[in-house]
């Protein structure tokens, strides 16, 4: 009520409301409310920022994937036989049809997309005045075809486009001009295509000339030689081949001319609309279209009853779908390591809050305060400051990371949050309860059954065996590490206190006191006014655990991988040339002399060699001559693979019929029986060799798939002076790869001759290749394959988000020993008040301090490096690094120990950084503090 002088007096109900607790409390301690949001908002963006990045590496790794193919691989190829009524509208009606039904379900680009006719049956051109290879005197061949956007991707360089057929008359064509000049076919001529079944002519008229806009535009993709003249070595049968072009109302006549022909409309698949989440939908989309509803469907509304479908993209997403699920345990295995230590902060968050907050606790619990009612008001409270920095969190996750799926982040936010926001009312709780002793048998227990639970996990994933591409995530495989993190962590913290314990008793017996005081704080157990809590020494663990074995596993790929580079290019540097061309001595020796170079070899390599044994049986083999023996020996040692000693090819000269001292694959040597075998060469010379050693390969041949025989280049050009060449060239060093090919411009190979020269000259007409050299001229570079392999977006992926899991891993690491440091500031600080007043100094007190926090820091990165080696050991078998590789290869991860040496170095010296920085920043204040208000009781 108001009194008439405008004074209130208070009424009964005004009296005794009640403040807002929230309000109160927020308001009582807003750095704490601050701290509390802002480890909330970190905690909750990480959650749902990782399923982000892994979405986001996943979708761009299968984008990748699949746009390093052909189009003809991503893409629906659809057929149908050429009617009698086919003309250019009608295949136009179809292609609308077809990308219209088609695009309503996947992402079509238009690049690439093609339709029109071919015939299906080529004829030789029979003009006896165009070009033949020599040898075989094959006449070159024609293909026909009907575009109807020839005329805007190609130049009319001479004469009219193509009209229509006139009955029993030549069909008019187009050619390219390049293929005209090649074969030497002139404007106007009659090709003479040979004789129809029914005894007609077959012939073509060239009406016109034209040039191709752009060779490389993937329109032209899988559309015969439309640029220029193909050389085609069909084994005996060499000829040159191009294409022609017809008019639209040529379809029927085309048919006649290739006794059959077919139309076809080329739809291209987007990579870049593809997503990983959708892989199953996808694949299910293709073979409803190829051989389900929607392809019943078109060949209904087409009116075309044989109208088929086929695309390779199905087994294309197989595979990308594949190497994504082998990938998956590294990218999992980082963020489950950084979910544990996460958990583990806001433990010792809620520890420290109610550390701060007991005596009101249990004021409220003697005045009568409900248990319920309290903690209610106290996760009021906690929503209040993790709500808001939650959905914030959240958010930004969202916005910062752009993905199509949002389920996962959202789902993990939540769980995040949850922690968050039910950490101080579950510590709150059980300080509401009745006191009990710490320890004890339940502890024990506990500790027991973690213990048995990381066994049996890791029995199970020992007795699976190792995992397969396509399995999927194996949540006990990501989830052992963790388990035995936890359990190497519960150990450790059983017996450091003894350990720091013994050492403290030990440093008493010295003059410092420093160091005894430090070590016999952190020692301090049950029986002291605190005790040295296991969570920061847990979270410590698990984060050194983590980035040991995932740094151990992507070191094992690097090495894994250049090693599989070596062994593909036959060591570090190697050079080869098609099997018409000969490397020259003067390369040889030049290339021997390179900086970098430290045993090297000139190499033949004849693939249809022939072995014959003791009766006679012959066996397809590979003959490799090694021009010098000791440096190939030098190479095979150095790369691991068909290591033997040089003095076994060491053949001293002879006659014909002495044998050559010979290498053999192991499965040859069987068949062999001892004494002499006969090697015949495509010429058919033979070669008497003597089996010196068996080898399971050898660097020129890594994966032979069929026996080989290595033998002493010397002594075998002695016997067989007509094989003295080279094709192969191989070194181990470091030289540069852009040496050796300047080398190879400058001293190529020996020049071909007769069919050879044709086929260089079609290599030159084709380009060369992006560093000067003619095509089938190839320097191999175990550096450079190691990139190539190295160069997939999944494994950036894979590796970027490891990195990542370890940084946030390492940074919540540090915040819990800061923690650990905050819960301790008020019993520490009165110490080194009490000290300083007997004359510590500060920087005593600050090795005091450090001298507290370093053991456990030590035994964490210690116990971690140990832990992190020993799950190594047992669980390292159980990944499929291949995938990671970018090649097949037959190891497994192993203990190694500079990968675990070097994030626990790192992670140990963070937190000592952090301790020593949060002393010279915090401690000083306090301690003044402490000082001016007198000892806190």
């Amino acid at each position: 009520m108001t009194t008439q002088a405008g004074t209130r007096v208070p009424t009964g109900g005004s009296a005794h409301r009640p403040a807002r607790w929230v309000r109160t409390r927020l308001r009582a301690s807003p750095a704490a409310a601050l701290l509390m949001a802002a480890l909330a908002f970190v905690t909750v963006f990480l959650a749902a920022a990782f399923p982000r990045v892994t979405d986001r590496g996943a979708d761009a790794a299968l984008q990748d994937f699949v746009g390093q193919k052909s189009l003809k691989a991503t893409s629906l190829q659809t057929t149908s036989k050429t009617q009698d009524d086919d003309n250019a509208v009608e295949l136009d009606r179809v292609q609308r049809q077809l990308a219209e039904t088609a695009g309503r379900q996947l992402t079509l680009t238009q690049p690439g997309q093609a339709h029109g006719a071919r015939a299906l049956a080529d004829h030789g051109m029979g003009n006896p005045e165009y070009v033949r290879i020599a040898e075989k005197r094959t006449d070159p061949v024609l293909g026909l075809l009907y575009l109807p956007d020839l005329a805007a991707r190609a130049t009319l360089t001479d004469g009219t486009w193509p009209t229509p057929g006139v009955v029993g008359g030549p069909l008019p064509i187009v050619i390219s001009k390049n293929a005209a000049e090649t074969i030497h076919i002139k404007l106007g001529d009659v090709i003479d295509n040979g004789v129809e079944g029914s005894g007609a002519k077959r012939t073509t008229v060239v009406v016109g000339l034209y040039q191709v806009n752009d060779p490389l535009d993937p329109y032209w993709e899988d559309l015969g030689c439309p640029a220029r003249a193909c050389l085609r070595p069909v084994p005996e049968h060499e000829h040159w081949m191009t294409s022609g072009f017809v008019h639209g109302d040529s379809l029927p006549a085309m048919a006649r001319w290739g006794t059959s022909a077919e139309n076809f409309w080329r739809l291209p698949v987007d990579p870049a609309s593809l997503r990983a989440d959708r892989l199953d939908r996808t694949r299910s989309i293709l073979s409803s279209f190829l051989t389900g509803r929607d392809a019943t469907a078109l060949a209904g509304a087409t009116k075309r009853a044989d109208l088929h479908t086929s695309s390779l993209l199905p087994e294309l997403l197989s595979r990308a779908d594949a190497r994504y699920q082998a990938a998956m345990p590294l990218s999992a295995i980082g963020p489950a390591g950084v979910a544990g230590v996460a958990v583990v902060v806001l433990f010792l968050a809620a520890a420290l809050t109610t550390d701060r907050r007991a005596a009101e606790i249990r004021l409220l619990q003697a005045r009568g305060g409900s248990r319920g009612g309290v903690l209610l008001r106290l996760l009021g409270e906690g929503a209040a400051t993790v709500l808001p920095a939650a959905v914030l969190g959240t958010a930004l996750a969202l916005v910062l990371l752009p993905t199509p799926r949002w389920g996962y982040a959202v789902v993990a936010a939540l769980v995040a949050a949850l922690f968050a926001l039910l950490a101080f009312p579950a510590r709150a709780a059980l300080l509401w309860s009745r006191h009990r002793t710490v320890g004890g048998w339940r502890r024990a227990i506990g500790e027991l059954v973690v213990l048995a639970v990381t066994v049996a996990a890791v029995a199970e994933v020992r007795r699976r065996g190792v995992g397969h591409p396509g399995a999927g995530v194996d949540p006990l495989l990501v989830a052992a590490p963790l388990l035995l993190a936890v359990t190497g962590g519960l150990v450790l913290a059983r017996i450091e206190p003894v350990v720091v314990g013994w050492l403290a008793a030990l440093t008493g017996r010295g003059r410092g006191l420093v160091g005894f005081l430090g070590l016999a704080r952190a020692a301090r157990d049950n029986s002291g006014r605190r005790r040295p809590s296991a969570l920061p020494l847990l979270a410590l663990l698990i984060a050194v655990t983590t980035a040991g074995f995932g740094a151990t596993v992507l070191d094992t790929v690097d090495h894994v991988r250049t090693r599989a580079a070596r062994i593909a290019t036959g060591g570090d540097i190697g050079v080869s040339l098609p099997d018409y061309a000969t490397l020259s001595e003067s390369f040889t020796k030049a290339v021997g002399e390179l900086p970098g170079v430290r045993a090297s070899t000139a190499v033949w390599v004849e693939p249809k060699a022939r072995l014959a044994d003791a009766d006679q049986n012959y066996t397809e083999a590979y003959l490799v001559m090694v021009v010098d023996p000791a440096a190939y020996a030098e190479i095979a040692r150095t790369l691991g693979t068909g290591v033997f000693d040089p003095a076994k090819l060491a053949g001293a000269p002879g006659g014909p019929d002495t044998p050559v001292p010979a290498l053999v694959s192991r499965g040859l040597a069987k068949r062999l029986a001892a004494g002499s075998s006969q090697v015949r060469t495509p010429n058919g010379n033979d070669l008497r060799v003597a089996v010196a050693g068996t080898v399971t390969a050898t660097p020129a041949l890594p994966d032979p798939g069929k026996p080989f025989v290595v033998v002493p280049a010397g002594p075998a050009w002695e016997r067989l002076p007509d094989a003295q060449r080279v094709n192969q060239w191989f070194a181990v060093g470091d030289p540069d790869p852009e040496q050796v090919r300047a080398v190879l411009r400058k001293n190529g190979g020996a020049q071909p001759v007769g069919l050879a020269k044709l086929i260089a000259d079609e290599a030159t007409a084709v380009g060369k290749d992006t560093h000067g050299l003619p095509a089938g001229y190839t320097v191999h570079s175990s550096r450079e394959t190691a990139a190539a392999l190295g160069d997939d977006p999944l494994q950036h992926a894979a590796g970027r988000l490891f990195w990542y899991a370890t940084a946030a891993g390492g940074g919540f690491a540090l915040l819990a020993v800061l923690l650990t440091l905050f819960r301790a500031a008020p019993d520490r600080t009165a110490v080194l008040a009490r000290l300083r007043t007997m004359g510590l100094r500060p920087r005593q007190g600050l090795a005091l301090i450090v001298a507290e926090a370093l053991p456990q820091t030590l035994a964490a990165a210690v116990g971690g490096g140990l832990v992190a080696t020993v799950a190594v050991a047992l669980l390292g078998g159980a990944f499929d690094i291949s995938t990671l590789v970018g090649a097949e290869v037959g190891e497994v991860v192993t203990p190694v120990l500079l990968p675990v040496l070097l994030p626990t170095a790192g992670l140990a010296l963070l937190v000592c950084l952090g301790v020593v920085l949060e002393t010279l920043v915090a401690g000083r204040r306090q301690i003044a503090t402490e000082l001016r208000a007198g000892e806190q009781t």
